[in-house]
Order: C-alpha cells, then structure tokens, then sequence
C-alpha cells in the first residue's frame, strides 16, 4: 500500500517559516542564563556527571550553609532548576532548542531539600565504579544485553536503602567481573520504577534476557546476596579426571574454548571453590573452567608435569603434555581478578577484514566491526572481547577494519575517527554506526563495563531494525517513498537517548517509511542546508512536503506522529474555514480550537498531547488550530492575547456561551479530554431507587450502571468515560447512575463497596437479581467490549434454545 502523507494541513513555506522561528529561538537561547554553565558541565554530560557536578555545588551553596547571604535563596534556585531540567531528557531537548520560553509551562526547581539530604541521601551510589546507576534511558539495554545483572531500586529518602549502601558496595566489589550490579535511584525514576512495578525500597531485583525477573526476599548480608545472585550464574566448573580429561579438552578446543584449570596438589594452595566459580561465571562463553584432584590423579598430573597446586590456562591447540612448548599459561594469583585479567589478554583479538575482501564479508552475513586507525588504537578494551559470545545468539560477527589500509573505504562510510557500526547482511551501504560518546574507545576499563552492554544493546537492535547511516551520497532527494531522518549530534544525551526509540519505530513502519540518521558534525554544510539549529531535530520528508516532529522520545509517540501525518487528526484552520467550520457549525457540533504560535515553546509542548486528544476525542468532538504568527490579525480580532489559548465552542443553544477558554494547569492529552468531555450532553440517566426497581431490575432492557459518590475523585475523572460508553453501546444497552451518598440503601443492596463500582444487568427474559455483574474496568473502550461479548454470549444462548425447542416439536 502506497504511503503518502496528507498535504492539505501543512505550510507550503515550511522551509521559510522554520528559518523564521529558528531566528527567534536562538535569539531567546542566548539571552538565558545557560544551564549547562550554572551546573560548569559540558553539552555532552551524562546524568551521573550532571548530578555529581549538581551535588557538588549544592553542598557549597545551599542557604542551609550560607546564611548570612541574602542571595543564598535565589542563587540556589538557579542551580536547582538547572538540574532539575537537565535531569529529564524532554526537558533538556526542550531547553537545548528553545532555551527557557521552551518551559514556560514547566515549574520545577522551585522546591529544594537540607543540605543534610545532599551530603548523605543525594546520588547513594554515583562515585562507585563497581555499581553501576542506571537510568530511564539505560534500563532496558543494560538488562536485554544478556549479561547478568543484580539491580537495587532505591529512594533517597529511604533509611533502610542507606542501612543496606555499605553491604551492596562491598557486594558489588566481591562480584565485579561475575555479575553486573546496578542500582536505579526511584526518586529520580520515578516512572521507570512505576512501571517495573517498585512499591518499597530497597528492592532488588536479578535480571536476565529470557527469564522472569526475580526479586530477592533474604536478608541483606554480603553473604545472602551472594549466594542468591550465584544461584543464577549458569556456568559450571567441571571436575577432571582420566576418564573424561582428554574428551573435554579436545572438544572444546574443536570449539574454539580453551580451559581454565586449577590443580589441587598436597603442596601449595588451590583456588577455592567460590573462586571457581565466579572465574566460570567470569569468562563465561570465552573459557571453560575446572579443576583436578592431583591425590586421585597423580598419574595424569604426573603426565602434566604437575607437582604443586597450580592454575593453569590451556589456549586452543595447546601441547597439554608439554608445557614448555604448548602455549600454557600458568597462574600463581588466587585473586579470580587477576587471574580473569591475565586469561583476558590471551584470549584472541577480533579478525581484521581486508579492504579486498570486506564488501564478500558484508555480503552475506552480520558484522559488528570496529573502525581503527593504525596499530596503536585503543578499540582492544579486554572487556570487549566477551562481544563475540554475547551477540553469538543474533547471528552477529565481530571484526576489525583498518582505515589506514583504505581510507577510500571509510570515507565512503563516513568514518573519520575510531567507531563501531553493525552491517545488516545485505551489502556495505546497509549499515548504522554507533553513537556512545565520542571518546568511547579511549575509556579505560571503568568506563569499558557500561560501554559493553550499551554496544550489546546496539547491536542486537541495529540488526533487527531499519535505520541506515546518511550522506550527502544517499540523503533522500525528491524520491516516492517517504523518509524520517533524524538530525543529531553524537556529544547530545537527548540524541543519543533517541536512536533507540528511532529503531523501535522503523521496526513497525518497515516497508511505509524509511528511516535514516544523519552526524551533523560530520556533514555540517548538510544540516546547514535545511536549517538544522537544534538536536535533535526529527523531520518526515514525503516528496515536496517537509514536517518536523516535535515530540516525546518515545516510538509509541514517533508512530503517533506518523499516523497524524497520514490521517491528520487536528484540522488547520484559516479565517475563511474558522468562519465556515466553527462559527457556522451544525447545532449538535462541538469543536476545541487552539490559538498558536509556531516559535511558542509551551505551544511545541503541547502540540503532541494536542494531536493525542484529538483522536482519543475522534467522532465526539472536532478539533482544529489556529497558527497566529501566519494570522496574526485574525487572533489579534478574535482576542487571543497569549499563546497557546485553547476554547471550546459548545453546541449551539440559546443559552449557550459562545466558547470557554481552558485554564487548567495540566496541558497533558488526558486532561484536555476530560475537560472536553465536560461539555458533552448527557446520554445516561440519573436513576433513583423507584427508577432503579422498575426500569433497571423489572424492565426487559439490557442496563449498564455506574454507582459513584459525588465527593469521590476517581468518580469524577470516571465520569466522561461512563458517558462515552453510554454512546457507544447506545441502542442495544442503557446507561443509568446511581448517586450513593443520596440513595445508599439500593447501592447497599446492590453490594457497592467501593467507588465507582460498574455493573451489567442483562435481560434474560425473568427479573434480574439485584447484585448484577461486575466489571473490572474503568476504559470506555474496554467496558464495550465486554458488554459486546456478554451481549453475544446471551444471543447465541437464545439461539440454541430456540433450536431445541424445534427439536422437541
């Protein structure tokens, strides 16, 4: 099916419009007090780096500590809004594009703590390189990249979390190498924690791909920890023996796995059984481990030339009967860390491709390669070499590619400096590089354990996704087929948090649109071209019409994005169609119209929730926009005196207003619908307890009743809903309400416990009982659905019973 975008809603000037709008954003951008240097962090910081830089300052300037300074307050007001903006990734997109007219409708910063809660409660584990703290962006990758992971879910204000920081530090140090430890501060992730269900803290939780996660219940010693976490290493330590010596290793080594083998002799110490183990679950997939008895195996160590308790590694293709000549490495540390590194250095590097035959590599099969510039290059992280065994399920292979040996080569690519990119299988154009941050492959071993599972993560998704790299080579032109392409920044967090998401969505529209991501550091005179001022800046070409996006980082709002753009949901209205469409509407319309400016941060805000609404409210209520910088005089004669202002125009009556403005705090899509709902004419009935007996208990109709209480929250925000049902299943179910606090004798007998309480009250021919059927939801859309089952349920029942009594006759 052809996919083409509607044409009729957008701006044929885009381009000179934006030039417009950009002019005015970066003049308010310079004329802020820049947040960035409040905190004295780079564009690029991470949240560790923003929040330790936040904690740093707060400490020296927090009025708790400065009282004798007048200005003490307001100072750290600033640095408090500061973090708190640049914390949250759609604030900080916001704020990097529109500076602080982009948060106008956003308040935070306003509230701060004692300095006693920075100094001791404030980012628990941000200066342990062991734990690593995970954010809303980071979750899902560090968990999915198949590594095993102890995640502890915190709240800073919790006093058993710090009663618990000590053990988990020393945990984290006894298990580094084993397991990843983690930890997700709930305070600053509040909806990440929501959402993996965290209802006390500390709450831990161990993660791998393919299982359930599984939430620890012992006690919170470093011994308990870790003798749960290691129920979940899956790697085993094999005893040798005569028997199955000479199998086990020349299997493996057929395999490519050399063994890891500690021999336990009468003479000198040997490795623990603890530490055996966590050298399996260490250099799992890269070595296999186990041990020997020397007293019950004295012929065979005699063999091996073994006298004392040693550690010895046995590399594919060893002599194992020789060990001056076969390559053995032998180990006299009982430190699994040290012995783990030493095995490290001399498990093989990855395979350097040739310039003649990397175009026959690509052809037919996945590769994760590195990009390196000469010998001395730092892509060799030791860590990195677990690549191969983690990326083995996808099919992925991992290999080198020397740009000295031919630039020609890279430059067709786009890479001018150490990366990685992954290749699909299908040739060398079909390829996306990664953007970690820039000096990725310069980060010592502390920074090389987060840096893994973030390429793991890439990888896998890269793969099964649709985003390819662009150049001026291969920038779409004025082609059929449709294109989202992602302007970016590789130094931008927002940017970076963004890909994912990219990939996720490409996924869903594979074969309507296409999806590429363009380096504006590296293509400049590209971006410059379409006026790119921002990071990122997301933009859907479809031939000769150009439309930015402008929301969430999300693929569930890019998808929604991309459906308004090819069923618009919001009408652009003109004067002329503002007179025809809302003025002169038909008496029963309602319409919701808001009065923008393109340039208005609070309006780019409220643009996606805006578009949301429209089709939550799709076949209720009509929706439109106005842009008042294209009609300034016609805002200016309909008295819209700030932006954005939003009004309703109710049915027509003679009573009617003529619209009301909305004036709501919340600029959300929810509570923009509730508020339209409002205005709908009612299509239940109120019941009382004589209309409740006949109509709904001795009537012969279908009824579906809501008990509420007038003081109770969730009845009012039920209440719009209740009514979208009533006209969803009008005309085969009415729709009463029952008030409970004035009539609570009927909703006692009807057994209400609760507010509001949904129930159906079917028609089968006899008088229904009083206690009806309960429903279990409180979605307009999921409450008909039901109805319509039960509805078809009770049909077919008739049906069979007329059938039988055909039978009979």
């Amino acid at each position: 099916m052809e996919f083409l975008l509607s044409k009729g809603d957008y701006p044929t000037s885009f381009r000179r419009s934006l030039l417009v709008v950009l002019v005015c954003v970066m003049v308010l951008v310079c004329t802020d007090q820049d947040y960035y240097s409040l905190l004295g962090v780079s564009k690029e910081a991470s949240s560790r780096e923003i929040r330790q830089a936040f904690k740093k300052l707060a400490l020296k300037l927090h009025p708790d500590k400065n009282q004798n300074d007048p200005n003490a307050h307001d100072n750290f007001l600033k640095i408090n809004r500061a973090y708190e903006v640049l914390k949250d990734e759609d604030l900080r997109k916001k704020y990097d594009k529109y500076g602080e007219k982009g948060l106008e409708d956003q308040q935070q910063g306003g509230r701060y703590e004692s300095w006693h809660y920075y100094r001791y409660d404030f980012g628990i584990y941000d200066d342990d390189p062991e734990i690593i703290t995970l954010d809303r962006g980071e979750f899902d990758a560090a968990v999915n990249s198949g590594e095993l992971w102890f995640v502890n879910f915190y709240s800073p204000r919790c006093s058993h979390c710090h009663d618990l920081a000590p053990t988990w530090r020393e945990f984290a140090k006894e298990m580094d190498g084993v397991i990843r430890i983690g930890a997700v501060n709930c305070g600053d992730n509040r909806m990440l924690c929501r959402i993996k269900g965290i209802n006390s803290y500390p709450s831990l939780y161990v993660f791998k791909t393919g299982m359930q996660p599984v939430k620890y219940y012992g006690d919170r010693s470093k011994e308990s920890l870790k003798n749960f976490a290691m129920q979940y290493v899956t790697s085993t330590v094999t005893e040798l023996w005569a028997g199955n010596f000479v199998n086990a290793i020349e299997t493996s080594f057929a395999s490519g796995l050399g063994w890891l083998i500690t021999f336990c002799a009468e003479r000198g110490d040997c490795l623990s059984y603890q530490t055996r183990l966590k050298l399996a679950g260490m250099l799992e997939g890269l070595a296999n481990v186990g041990w020997m008895d020397c007293g019950t195996q004295g012929e065979l160590c005699d063999n091996l030339d073994i006298s004392s308790s040693t550690t010895a590694y046995f590399p594919p293709g060893a002599t194992i009967n020789n060990k001056e000549k076969g390559g053995v490495l032998f180990l006299n540390s009982l430190d699994a860390r040290e012995i783990y590194q030493e095995v490290m250095k001399h498990l093989p590097d990855f395979e350097i491709i040739s310039a003649t035959s990397l175009e026959d590599h690509l052809a037919h099969h996945r590769w994760l390669l590195f990009f390196q510039f000469g010998e001395n290059d730092k892509s060799s992280v030791q860590e990195f070499k677990k690549l191969k065994f983690l990326l083995k399920d996808e099919h992925i292979q991992v290999g080198k590619f020397d740009c000295l040996s031919s630039p020609t080569i890279c430059n067709k690519l786009y890479v001018y400096q150490p990366c990685l990119a992954v290749f699909k299988g299908k040739g060398i154009e079909d390829y996306e590089i990664h953007h970690g941050k820039n000096d990725f492959l310069s980060t010592l071993f502390f920074e090389g354990k987060k840096i893994l599972y973030d390429i793991v993560a890439f990888a896998k998704e890269s793969v099964n996704s649709h985003v390819i790299t662009l150049g001026p080579q291969n920038f779409p032109g004025k082609e059929k087929e449709p294109w989202l392409v992602d302007f970016f920044a590789p130094w931008c967090p927002p940017c970076r948090a963004l890909l994912p998401e990219l990939r996720k969505a490409s996924k869903h529209l594979y074969g309507q649109l296409k999806f590429g991501t363009l380096d504006c550091t590296v293509h400049e005179g590209l971006c410059n071209m379409h006026n790119i001022r921002a990071y990122p800046t997301t933009v859907v070409f479809n031939q000769s019409d150009v439309h930015e996006y402008e929301g969430h980082h999300s693929a569930e709002q890019i998808l929604e994005f991309i459906e308004d753009l090819r069923n618009p949901s919001v009408i652009s209205l003109t004067p002329e169609t503002f007179v025809e469409l809302v003025e002169r509407r038909k008496r029963e319309e309602i319409w919701m119209v808001d009065f923008y400016a393109p340039w208005c941060g609070p309006c780019q805000a409220l643009m996606p929730e805006w578009k949301k609404m429209a089709r939550m409210l799709n076949g209720l209520i009509s929706v439109g926009s106005v842009d008042c910088q294209k009609f300034y005089s016609f805002c200016h004669q309909e008295n819209v005196r700030g932006y954005p202002e939003i009004r309703l125009f109710p049915q027509k009556s003679s009573t009617a207003h003529q619209y009301y403005s909305y004036n709501g705090w919340h600029r959300d899509s929810y509570s923009l619908r509730g508020w339209a709902l409002g205005y709908l004419p009612r299509v239940s009935i109120d019941l009382t307890p004589q209309s409740f007996t006949e109509k709904v208990l001795n009537g012969k109709d279908h009824w579906v009743i809501d008990f509420y209480a007038p003081w109770c929250g969730p009845c009012q925000n039920f209440a719009p809903e209740f009514e979208i049902l009533a006209r969803a299943v009008k005309g085969k179910v009415k729709a009463g309400k029952v008030d409970c606090q004035a009539y609570g004798q009927t909703c006692q007998s009807a057994d209400i416990r609760a507010y509001p309480t949904v129930k159906f009250y079917p028609y089968q021919g006899t008088k229904k009982s009083v206690l009806g059927e309960y429903i279990d939801s409180r979605d307009a859309k999921g409450i008909a659905d039901i109805l319509n089952e039960k509805l078809e349920a009770i049909q077919n029942k008739g049906k069979r019973k007329k059938s039988r009594n055909k039978d009979e006759l």
